[in-house]
């Protein structure tokens, strides 16, 4: 019997409080809970083959869903490049020798191994596609955000008039990446071309290398709230996370690495693990106001901060955060843009586009089957063990005792990301292209991973990463 299959409950009251369970009865509850694993996986592989089956039918009888592969948006495109050899070496290095890595490093060693590794993975991915293609045109093409850097050169005047090119009918509307984002993600670029950076190559550079600085802000949250063992289990998962396909190069996964770190501040002050608390619930609440103006859906992270909370059982940084996350929305407000009368125009212009045409009936189930494969299988088995340890672990914090097992307690963080998800995904405006724009959220179920036991690790990781690398290889996934 291995002591990764041992949970907390392996007494024979299963409550974790009576004497130990005899042994024969831990192996059959831990034989039991793989074939669960395995069950959700294989329930994952059938959401996405029903979304593909099904998605073409659609596509084929109606031309409703705007995706030529759908569920993601994507075309057949059978290809290799310089980044392949590279990405199958990361894959291979990661499976084999990431887990006892990530075990023995020093804690500093790993986050900077953590660090490396995700930006190898993600340029890897994104130079299947080629350097011109997959990295240096990707942020300039007529959707995105540096097509408008020229329009920018009064930075105030443009705030104050942001509002009036939201509309498809407006005069000189905004680029479909630019109208469907508050003005903080246009604004990042046109800061970056304003010191000499600008360009795609440099724009990509930005978002991978911030992007994946994600997996760091996920490990030292884990590592708080839970515990580092379970910190150091998950780091193999998230540095090859599934969603690089799309990570590579996206201005989203540059969101998800500021919404990341605002709660990772929140959770080192509510711990109290740093120096100086306030300071680091300050930064925490100034990172998610931006993170509000750079995407708007992303208010929904609100359900991660709210969990950091609960975990660590206080609302002591809650004033100096608020104060911090204040400071972005009361600066662009004094400086003329209006973020709700913005996000109300881009309502209206998703139904005047493909959003009011896309079925709801389908995407609302088929972007979740987008979801599986950016989080890949291990998130989604590590989900299961998260929904089975999460109502022990509420039960202990509900009862005063703040005893909840450090797997209870990472399985509520998980949940809560996943919450977020669900939210985003019924309100109707995450129709197709969730791949991409949930990277935030889908961030955070990774570490669901590092609930499954040790001995079958490498599996798991080759499951998460074999199916990305066939997307990466076998589709075109671009604007």
């Amino acid at each position: 019997m291995k002591t990764e299959d041992v949970t907390p409950t392996d007494t024979a009251d299963g409550t974790g409080h009576g004497p130990p369970a005899p042994p024969d009865r831990i192996d059959e509850r831990a034989r039991r809970a793989r074939r669960a694993d395995l069950i959700a996986a294989a329930t994952g592989v059938l959401l996405v083959t029903a979304a593909v089956l099904i998605g073409r039918v659609i596509q084929d009888r109606d031309q409703t869903l705007f995706a030529q592969w759908p569920p993601f948006l994507a075309s057949w495109d059978p290809h290799l490049g310089p980044g392949t050899p590279a990405a199958l070496t990361m894959a291979v290095l990661v499976v084999a020798y990431g887990p006892p890595l990530a075990a023995r490093l020093p804690w500093h060693g790993l986050l900077a191994a953590a660090w490396a590794g995700s930006t190898a993975w993600v340029f890897s991915m994104a130079l299947i596609d080629g350097w011109y293609r997959g990295v240096e045109r990707r942020l300039t093409t007529k959707h995105e955000y540096l097509q408008v850097i020229d329009r920018f050169a009064d930075i105030p005047a443009t705030l104050r008039g942001f509002t009036d090119h939201i509309l498809f009918d407006a005069p000189g509307n905004w680029p479909a990446h630019v109208a469907g984002h508050p003005p903080g993600a246009t604004l990042t670029f046109v800061w970056l071309d304003r010191i000499g950076l600008g360009g795609g190559a440099w724009a990509a550079v930005w978002c991978v290398v911030v992007g994946s600085s994600a997996v760091l802000a996920v490990l030292i949250t884990v590592r708080v709230l839970a515990d580092e063992p379970l910190a150091r289990r998950a780091a193999p998962f998230l540095v090859l996370a599934p969603a690089a396909v799309w990570a590579g190069v996206s201005a989203d996964g540059y969101f998800a690495a500021v919404a990341a770190w605002s709660v990772a501040l929140l959770a080192l002050a509510a711990t109290r693990r740093v120096r100086f608390p306030a300071l680091a619930a300050a930064g925490g609440g100034l990172l998610f106001g931006w993170t509000c103006y750079l995407s708007y859906g992303l208010g929904l992270m609100a359900a991660v901060l709210l969990a950091v909370l609960v975990l660590a059982r206080t609302a002591r940084p809650v004033p100096v955060f608020l104060l911090g996350a204040l400071v972005v929305p009361v600066a662009f407000t004094l400086a003329g843009f209006n973020w709700w009368t913005a996000y109300h125009l881009l309502v209206e212009r998703y139904y005047q586009g493909a959003g009011g045409v896309r079925p709801y009936g389908y995407w609302v189930w088929a972007n979740l089957a987008c979801a599986t494969v950016a989080a890949g299988l291990a998130a989604v088995a590590g989900l299961r063990r998260s929904a089975v340890a999460a109502p022990g672990a509420v039960r202990a914090l509900r009862g005063g005792s703040g005893t909840a097992s450090p797997e209870g307690r990472l399985a509520l963080l998980v949940l809560a990301a996943l919450v977020a998800l669900l939210a985003a995904d019924l309100s109707g405006m995450s129709k197709a292209e969730t791949e991409r724009i949930w990277q935030p959220f889908l961030l955070w179920l990774l570490p669901a991973a590092a609930l499954l036991p040790r001995r079958g690790v490498r599996w798991w990781l080759v499951a998460s990463a074999v199916p990305a690398l066939l997307v990466n290889h076998l589709l075109w996934t671009g604007w």
